[in-house]
């Protein structure tokens, strides 16, 4: 199980963290991710890691103001995000993939004045 949390209101320009906590399974032994949905729109990637020592891929529209990091012995991973945009308003989901995909339940980021 992923819980997800750190979401929430923020001015243009600012930054939030996001952490996803696993539960049941080690994040050590699984690709992991973050995902995003804003209203009307597709799921689309913002940031992945196959494995903890591997480069991560990140989106082009998130480049250069995200940072995607896991922490093993929390087994949490982390979404940094600075210069948020309001483009950046979405449903922000983790994920945890090997031979199977675990989602989590999503944590909402607003970026509005």
């Amino acid at each position: 199980q992923l819980q997800a949390s750190g979401g929430g209101l923020v001015q243009p320009g600012g930054s939030l963290r996001l952490s996803c906590a696993a539960s049941g399974l080690t994040f050590d032994n699984y690709g992991i991710g973050w995902f995003r949905q804003a209203p009307g729109k597709a799921r689309e990637p913002v940031s992945f890691s196959r494995t903890s020592d591997g480069a991560p891929y990140y989106a082009p529209a998130v480049k250069g103001r995200v940072t995607i990091s896991r922490d093993s012995a929390k087994n949490t991973v982390y979404l940094q995000m600075n210069s948020l945009k309001p483009a950046d308003t979405a449903m922000y989901y983790c994920r945890a993939e090997s031979s199977i995909v675990f989602w989590g339940q999503g944590t909402q980021v607003t970026v509005s004045s």
